[in-house]
């Protein structure tokens, strides 16, 4: 069965949303950004969400201790790294916390997917490069470049996924979980229409 983790919630609302399609995971956003959440905001978010959904802070080249403290706290989950890190960061995070890392793939071609051994993670996100930003951009990459690539851990894959393209993206490329947040709003905000279809499209394909 294909993951589902929906990113990018900020409020009660979205988290009510949420619980009622039941996804595997739940991003909560920690890096600057129009989806950026407060310690305490993502404290009171994960109350409110289903025990059963594991929340995953994502972070960009924030403290070791800030992300490690999250954790430790079990306000999140999962640390997902969106900032390049280097090696060492990920050494240091791993003598501080035992969370899952999700390691983010910037892909522009075929060169981002190589030696992709030398990383220490636990899973890989694969999202559309920007050199303006990091992720959030609502834009796809070409999942063909997927097909040759051995993939030494699992993958989610994210960038520009919404209702429409999500099943034809899992029947291309099989990833262990897709991931989406601008395409599951209106107006920068969660639409609830838009998270059930999502939902609903990954279903099926796997039904299918």
């Amino acid at each position: 069965m294909t993951k589902i983790k929906l990113c990018g919630l900020r409020r009660l609302e979205d988290v009510a949303m949420v619980n009622q399609v039941k996804p595997d995971y739940a991003g909560f956003v920690f890096a600057p950004g129009k989806r950026q959440v407060t310690e305490a905001l993502a404290e009171s978010l994960r109350r409110q969400l289903d025990p059963a959904i594991a929340a995953v802070g994502v972070f960009v080249k924030a403290p070791v201790e800030e992300a490690a403290g999250l954790a430790n706290r079990g306000i999140i989950q999962l640390i997902q790294l969106h900032g390049d890190e280097e090696e060492a960061y990920v050494k240091a995070l791993r003598g501080r916390t035992k969370a899952p890392i999700i390691r983010v793939i910037r892909v522009r071609g075929p060169e981002s997917l190589q030696d992709l051994d030398r990383y220490d993670c636990d899973y890989f996100l694969l999202d559309t490069f920007s050199g303006s930003q990091f992720g959030g951009l609502g834009k796809t990459f070409d999942h063909s470049l997927l097909r040759q690539v051995r993939f030494p851990k699992p993958f989610f894959l994210a960038g520009g996924l919404d209702p429409d393209n999500v099943a034809a993206a899992i029947a291309e490329s099989s990833p262990y979980g897709v991931d989406t947040s601008s395409g599951i709003e209106t107006a920068g905000i969660k639409d609830e229409k838009k998270i059930r279809a999502f939902v609903s499209a990954v279903r099926k394909e796997e039904q299918s």
